[in-house]
């Protein structure tokens, strides 16, 4: 490789590095502004929205299992947030037929409104704290992100 070569290979993983620094800081910034407005506006929490969300898009119910594959928690931690849950009417436990060990979740009639609700104004956050990218840079930048994640699940799969 030439010397011109390896500078360029040098200065595009720096350039990536600091990608992924941006994208760090950037994330960080905006989780934590949404867990202070779930927990100062709705005394809920970033975890309890996740697994509304996932359960939202499930209206039929997902195992716990299931559950804590999609968000990429433990059984342990999701079994604490369902348990808040059910207590607040939010959502519901059924036996799984055929299997004794395993319960399904689903959200409540009273649940899906709620998180429909929060949902949008969830939505609203979001759109605030990134108005300064507009449309078509933000459908640019989520292709270019979906891509990458694309190409690093296909490595973790291979």
């Amino acid at each position: 490789m030439s010397a011109g070569a390896a500078r360029e290979t040098a200065d595009a993983a720096k350039e990536r590095l600091r990608l992924w620094l941006r994208l760090l800081k950037l994330s960080r910034m905006i989780e934590g502004d949404l867990r202070e407005r779930l927990r100062s506006e709705h005394e809920t929490t970033l975890p309890r929205f996740d697994v509304m969300a996932a359960l939202y898009r499930a209206e039929a119910g997902m195992k716990m299992s299931q559950l804590s594959g999609a968000l990429r928690v433990s059984n342990g931690n999701i079994t604490g947030i369902v348990d808040r849950l059910v207590a607040d009417g939010m959502v519901v436990r059924a036996q799984v037929e055929g299997d004794r060990r395993a319960m399904l979740v689903r959200l409540t009639k009273r649940g899906r409104e709620v998180f429909a609700a929060l949902a949008a104004e969830h939505e609203n956050w979001v759109d605030g704290l990134l108005a300064e990218v507009g449309p078509e840079e933000a459908r640019a930048l989520s292709g270019t992100l979906k891509r990458i994640a694309d190409h690093l699940e296909e490595g973790a799969a291979g």
